[in-house]
């Protein structure tokens, strides 16, 4: 089962049902979360949210992720969910150029996210801020419009990416599948 915490994003409901065509998936509002959720979970998704990281009080979000420091699941933060990752491991936030229509990112590293695409995909953006890229994670792939489109932790499975891959066609569905294959321990 993967665990999908919804930050508010009316994008979640499709990370939801990508993720069901693969293994059963259990849904849960960030703000009702509490690591008993995490009981008989393969991995989680953390969505997008509907708001600005550098304009409201991060703290009562990060409490919320605070496990994750000490995980061993592998965690995929998507938008949002990719910059409280990174916000939590020490990185900062920063606006940008408004984007919202599709980019093409770049991978320069090698990741399970990745495998089975092509090193170019074009995948649908939907945020004006970005984020640094933390201590121990590497910078997996960029795009013109942003440079940490995609990182992933050194040790740990613990991804992120700022575009919206369950609003992303096929490639979208397979960088998905790709992390539900992490989870369940046939992707490394």
């Amino acid at each position: 089962m993967i665990l999908v915490i919804d930050c508010g994003s009316s994008k979640t409901k499709y990370i939801e049902q990508i993720v069901d065509e693969f293994i059963d998936v259990k849904p849960c509002k960030l703000m009702d979360f509490n690591v008993s959720c995490l009981e008989d979970v393969k991995g989680v998704i953390i969505s997008g949210a509907p708001l600005l990281i550098t304009e409201v009080d991060l703290s009562p979000y990060l409490d919320k992720v605070e496990w994750i420091k000490t995980t061993e699941l592998p965690v995929l933060g998507i938008c949002f969910g990719h910059q409280l990752l990174g916000i939590l491991h020490g990185a900062f936030g920063s606006k940008m150029r408004e984007d919202r229509d599709w980019q093409l990112i770049e991978a320069y590293e090698e990741s399970p996210l990745f495998y089975r695409l092509p090193n170019e995909v074009e995948m649908m953006q939907d945020h004006c801020e970005t984020i640094s890229i933390p201590e121990n994670f590497i910078l997996v792939a960029s795009s013109d419009a942003c440079v940490n489109e995609t990182m992933q932790h050194k040790e740990k499975p613990l991804y992120g990416v700022q575009f919206h891959p369950e609003v992303s066609g096929n490639h979208g569905r397979v960088l998905l599948e790709n992390f539900v294959k992490v989870c369940l321990g046939e992707l490394t």
